[in-house]
């Protein structure tokens, strides 16, 4: 793929790029500035819905259609939250943008606002980024001594309030729906749906939920055009109608057995293999891979002879993974066993799912106590079909759950066992020679059978 322009971490590496100073210095603010003198609202929401630009947040929605569903004719606020909450694995670059350049995702985040006529902001940022929570706080009283936010901002009709609120904590507050429970003041249960956030959101009010990185993509449509904004990534494909294209520069995080992990900006749709030899340095100390996550744990697996797949919206679904999700991927060398990784992922999901539905709170925690069996030893080849089952039965895709942690939590194991058969059942061979081809009902495990075999 052809090198492009870095827009979105161009700032990155500058002397104190996360100070207002710095960021004017680059021509920040400058669009915002522009686009309140120059167009309406309606004029900035058609220029991102005709750029193409799509949620970076994970499911990939087009941005522009969901701020189309705005009810406009409800008496009362209509809110925008910005969702920083980034707590998928193998995730980091809302960090980074928060970190090294706040003003970047501010200004995204003042012309979303005005584009949707809200007149609040909450920025609902995860709690155990420290550093990002002070540049942020910071950055937003440094936007309110410049004017740029409050009452009649730069002499205009506009207001505009921001409010950083630190998240709980917990996975499920990226739910935009969980995130709002959150922001009344509840548990963060994800509401049923319909109605929509944009019909009845925070507060019971019309409600627009975006990611960093997608307000940060708003700035550079609203500077560049549309038309730049299309011409980097991938167009529609004409044989498949669900398919509105993959649009844009993307945050990639790279981490996991890479000789020089990182946050790299490229267009969307580079080949997973190009991005781990490019940018990163090829995988560690010489080994070879053996599989990668395209897009947070959630997403699934490639095989290594997978990673000719592109990393847009379209191309991981047709290596069975659930999609793009976030594009953090993270590479597994030729040493790590499937299982463990599979027992991690199930560990992880366990403990995060809420536990409001019934298949969701119970699915995980079989998965999970299937997995510690079968790592303490105890596992059988049927249980292979009985987590393939779970996979399959989980999730909003089977339609069985409210929000889609199920199916973060499904494709892992769909992955891993379909595509990496032969090492489960070499594992449970080798484990348990005497009762791998059991097929009763075992008991379950106490304490005392919890440790690993070797």
């Amino acid at each position: 793929m052809a090198s492009s322009e870095p827009v979105l971490l161009a700032n990155v590496g500058r002397p104190d790029s996360h100070t207002r100073a710095a960021y004017e210095a680059a021509g920040g603010y400058r669009t915002w500035r522009g686009v309140l003198a120059r167009q309406s609202p309606a004029e900035v929401q058609e220029l991102v819905r005709a750029s193409g630009l799509r949620g970076r947040g994970g499911a990939g929605f087009p941005t522009g259609q969901k701020w189309s569903f705005l009810a406009q004719d409800r008496p009362g606020p209509i809110y925008f939250c910005l969702n920083a909450d980034e707590s998928e694995p193998g995730t980091f670059c809302n960090r980074v943008l928060m970190e090294l350049d706040p003003h970047q995702v501010l200004e995204g985040l003042l012309l979303s606002c005005y584009a949707t006529q809200a007149a609040t902001a909450y920025f609902y940022l995860r709690y155990e980024y420290p550093l990002a929570y002070r540049r942020v706080e910071a950055a937003i009283a440094e936007c309110y001594a410049a004017g740029y936010l409050g009452r009649n901002i730069l002499g205009s009709s506009y207001s505009l309030d921001v409010f950083l609120h630190r998240g709980a904590g917990a996975y499920i507050c990226g739910e935009e729906t969980g995130l709002i429970e959150s922001l009344e003041g509840k548990r963060a249960w994800p509401r049923v749906k319909p109605p929509f956030p944009a019909v009845e959101g925070l507060f019971r009010q019309p409600t627009v939920v975006n990611n960093v990185e997608t307000v940060a993509c708003v700035k550079h449509i609203c500077e560049r055009g549309s038309a730049w904004f299309r011409s980097l990534g991938v167009p529609p494909d004409p044989a498949n109608p669900r398919d509105s294209g993959s649009f844009g520069p993307k945050l990639y995080c790279l981490s996991g057995h890479v000789a020089r992990p990182g946050c790299y900006e490229a267009p969307l749709g580079i080949p997973l293999d190009e991005l781990i030899e490019r940018w990163g340095g090829g995988v560690w100390q010489g080994r070879r891979a053996k599989a990668a996550i395209p897009g947070g744990i959630s997403t699934g697996l490639l095989r290594h002879d997978e990673f000719h797949c592109r990393l847009d919206f379209a191309d991981p679904l047709k290596f069975g993974c659930l999609g793009l999700g976030t594009a953090g991927v993270v590479v597994l060398d030729e040493h790590v066993s499937m299982v463990d990784f599979l027992h991690n992922s199930c560990r992880f999901f366990a403990h995060e799912s809420c536990g409001q539905c019934t298949p969701c709170r119970e699915g995980t925690a079989w998965a999970l106590r299937i997995l510690d069996r079968i790592r303490a030893g105890r596992g059988r080849w049927q249980d292979l079909e009985l987590l393939l089952e779970i996979g399959d039965t989980l999730g909003i895709i089977p339609g069985t759950t409210i929000c889609g942690l199920a199916d973060g939590a499904a494709w892992p194991i769909k992955n891993a066992i379909r595509k990496f058969r032969d090492e489960f059942e070499a594992y449970i061979r080798a484990s348990n020679p005497d009762g791998y081809l059991e097929t009763h009902p075992v008991r379950a495990l106490d304490d005392r059978h919890l440790q690993v075999r070797s």
